[in-house]
């Protein structure tokens, strides 16, 4: 009975070896706070949790940011800035007294998940290559001493320039001047089941080589394919091919189990005349596709359907960051939370995405495009339109009447609370000119009542607006219009709209198919794993 008992329960352990419990790629997003005019961490934090991140880089342990992101469930990667790999890398006790300080008392109501030991340290301008490991040791037995070394990875991120050659992939190769560190880092990473962090920018690429590099093939929109003349392989997007680059040169080095994290990569939404691809459409677009390309979990050419964590940089425009224009416009959104494009975090809203077109600088504008979803079709914008109630086109602007304090409070609330995308009133956009709290608050108050169904109530803010018959859309900056409809709803307006603050889906929310895949995948290891159990009961 004993010999049948255990024949039984490593066949049922042996098929359920064979299964893929299908653990979706992770997207999160990068916190920098290299700036002077940013939200509080606890305001922060609030705007991530309201977003449905779960995933969030910092680049030190502030310990405010790590106060405020404290039972909330997000997982934080925390970083060791550069200018500590000297400490860090020469005495233990300097790192024992960072994780007493830092780390200890915050975790794990605070779930820190990994630690990435200094930045782009390859490219710094004073070499701390040969820091990096011995700091990596020092923390790692520090997290030993507190059994925390299984369950805080440690790892250090790169920039693309730690290879002196990315393409074809296949003949990807390491800069022979960073080999001296590399193998035993490399070997770190192995023993401890770390990832190797990689910073993916197919932008600056782009920027760089215009005339041999076609910007539909950076911002995954490209109809033809690069061909790998050593493999075969195909490739339709420039971030495929980077991260296979990657792929391969770990390969060679006979380091193929790593796992490859991309702890970097975004668009610019703006930059100094000579970046016409920095613009909020090709921002827009590149995150677009990168975020579906990624819950789609297609994988890479050389890596089919491997599982690839990205974090999008970044959260916020950074003023205080040195260098030409674009280096402070990566964020998603300004300063005060408003969004400096409307991206779509869920990678499930199927209507294609235009880049723009990098000789003219100009692109279709969304505003004068339909988006359907479902049964209802929202036009942003465009002007002569309007909701149509009881056969009148109504508009809801703000009250000439009202004061300035009135005007801005309920400015405030709308575009915070009320989840309008108000990135139409900031600097260099079509809607900021005046620069008035009553025409900011005109543009904001319309855009909350078309997409809440226009109802005399959602034109209230306190006695702050008035309905008008007239449409307020004056020269390029066009306000919100949409066609009355049953069943028109608040949720639906922000999810048409694209407006990111009103997504209701999780940021790495899996495709319908993925999430189906993985359902399938529990039931079979359910019905395998019950009747083992009473097997080995019995």
């Amino acid at each position: 009975m004993d010999k049948r008992v255990k024949l039984i329960f490593w066949i049922c352990v042996s098929i359920l070896a064979f299964l893929d419990f299908g653990m979706a790629s992770k997207i999160g997003i990068c916190y920098g706070r290299n700036a002077d005019n940013l939200p509080s961490p606890n305001r922060v934090s609030e705007l991530i949790q309201h977003l449905n991140i779960k995933f969030v880089r910092i680049y030190d342990a502030n310990i405010d940011v790590l106060k405020a992101f404290a039972n909330t469930g997000i997982e934080l990667m925390i970083g060791v800035p550069n200018a500590d790999l000297l400490a860090f890398a020469q005495f233990q006790s300097n790192v024992d007294t960072w994780l007493t300080n830092n780390i200890i008392p915050y975790y794990p109501s605070t779930k820190i998940t990994s630690i990435s030991v200094g930045l782009e340290v390859t490219e710094a301008p004073d070499n701390a290559t040969g820091l990096v490991l011995p700091a990596m040791r020092n923390i790692h037995t520090a997290l030993k001493k507190s059994g925390l070394d299984k369950k805080i990875k440690i790892s250090s991120s790169f920039s693309l320039a730690i290879l002196s050659r990315s393409f074809p992939p296949s003949s990807a190769s390491f800069s022979k001047k960073h080999s001296a560190f590399l193998k035993p880092m490399l070997e770190f990473l192995v023993e401890n089941e770390s990832p190797f962090m990689i910073d993916l920018y197919p932008y600056y690429a782009y920027r760089d080589s215009t005339e041999k590099i076609p910007l539909e093939y950076a911002l995954f929109e490209s109809s033809s394919q690069v061909v790998d003349s050593a493999t075969g392989l195909l490739y339709s997007n420039m971030f495929d091919a980077q991260l296979d680059a990657i792929y391969f040169v770990l390969t060679a080095m006979n380091f193929k189990t790593i796992k490859v994290m991309v702890t970097e990569s975004g668009w610019p939404s703006k930059g100094s005349p000579k970046e016409t691809a920095a613009t909020p459409d090709n921002a827009l677009a590149y995150n677009t596709n990168l975020i579906r390309h990624v819950i789609g979990d297609p994988g890479t050419p050389a890596k089919p359907g491997e599982e690839t964590d990205v974090y999008l940089f970044s959260l916020f425009n950074e003023n205080r960051k040195p260098g030409i224009e674009s280096e402070r416009n990566w964020g998603m959104f300004y300063a005060n939370g408003t969004n400096v494009y409307a991206l779509d975090f869920t990678g499930e809203n199927s209507t294609p995405v235009s880049p723009t077109n990098a000789t003219t600088g100009t692109s279709p504008s969304p505003s004068s495009s339909p988006i359907n979803n479902g049964n209802s079709t929202v036009i942003i914008g465009g002007g002569g339109g309007g909701v149509v109630v009881g056969g009148t086109k109504k508009w809801c602007i703000a009250s000439s009447q009202a004061s300035v304090t009135e005007l801005q409070t309920a400015l405030d609330w709308a575009c915070g609370p009320g989840n309008v995308d108000c990135s139409a009133v900031q600097p260099d956009q079509p809607c900021f000119e005046p620069d008035t709290v009553l025409s900011h608050a005109s543009y904001a108050f319309n855009t909350y009542y078309q997409q809440s169904g226009a109802s005399s109530i959602d034109c209230s803010f306190n006695g702050a607006s008035v309905e008008v018959d007239k449409d307020p859309s004056y020269g390029n900056c066009l306000y919100m219009i949409a066609p009355a409809t049953t069943g028109f709803n608040r949720t639906m307006a922000g999810d048409i709209t694209g407006n990111i603050t009103a997504i209701n889906s999780p940021l790495a929310s899996p495709s319908s198919t993925n999430e189906a895949s993985r359902q399938t995948v529990i039931s079979v290891a359910i019905s395998v794993l019950l009747p083992c159990f009473v097997v080995c009961l019995w």
